[in-house]
């Protein structure tokens, strides 16, 4: 039976992204992609779609996160686009939301269907953590989310949890709160790209580098970098 789960989700997955990608590149003008103009005009089509009903908009919105994330989707791309579509204090709330329920639920399928599987894969690699994780699992998941999961790529990273059987509500909650910081650097990144398009007249790499709202955002995860660093050697180095 898991194995038919494991072929259904991996064909409800290609079937949601190739949907997802033909919505977008059908809708865009191939030959005006060099045209500035072009880009403040789906700007503007998209920001006042998505203020005509932004309830609707955010429902939608979660559905689909949840279902990429189940579905071993990357969590970048929804970051960005939740801080372009609704600004970057809903669109944090938004993903943080959406994107800890999705983990949440491929965490369960992934723990109930596919445990000794996990376990097969990924037990030797991440060893050394699970007697970390065992002796305090929300607090050092919160830490493993805070830091972007050392790098590990962020379907894997929902799905290691499974190595030390962690209970569902600190598996949620620490990843709810372990989100915030990242995320919202990652919407801000977002709504300052919305912004930019929004009030500027023509492309400049150098005034899109020195804007306020792209700049400080990127200083901001430069910091969030430099800290997740020292977490990482204090609390997952080898030694430690």
């Amino acid at each position: 039976m898991s194995k038919n789960l494991k072929i259904f989700l991996g064909i409800s997955y290609l079937i949601i992204l190739f949907a997802f990608l033909y919505f977008i590149f059908t809708g865009i003008e191939v030959d005006r992609l060099n045209d500035f103009s072009y880009y403040k005009g789906l700007q503007k089509d998209l920001s006042d779609y998505v203020g005509e009903n932004i309830i609707i908009n955010l429902i939608y919105f979660f559905i689909f996160a949840v279902i990429w994330v189940t579905l071993l989707g990357f969590g970048s791309p929804l970051l960005i686009i939740s801080g372009i579509l609704f600004g970057q204090w809903i669109g944090t709330f938004a993903s943080v939301i959406s994107i800890s329920v999705g983990a949440l639920i491929l965490y369960t399928i992934g723990n109930f269907f596919f445990r000794d599987l996990v376990k097969k894969i990924l037990e030797q690699k991440f060893d050394k953590y699970i007697q970390l994780f065992n002796k305090n699992e929300f607090y050092y998941f919160f830490i493993y989310r805070f830091i972007g999961g050392l790098g590990v790529p962020f379907g894997l990273q929902n799905l290691i949890p499974i190595l030390f059987g962690m209970k569902k509500v600190n598996y949620f909650f620490s990843s709810l709160f372990g989100f915030i910081p990242g995320f919202f650097i990652f919407n801000t990144i977002g709504a300052g790209l919305n912004s930019y398009v929004e009030q500027s007249e023509s492309f400049n790499i150098l005034d899109f580098i020195l804007t306020p709202v792209i700049y400080l955002p990127i200083l901001m995860f430069a910091c969030l970098m430099a800290i997740s660093l020292i977490i990482k050697k204090k609390f997952f180095d080898d030694k430690n």
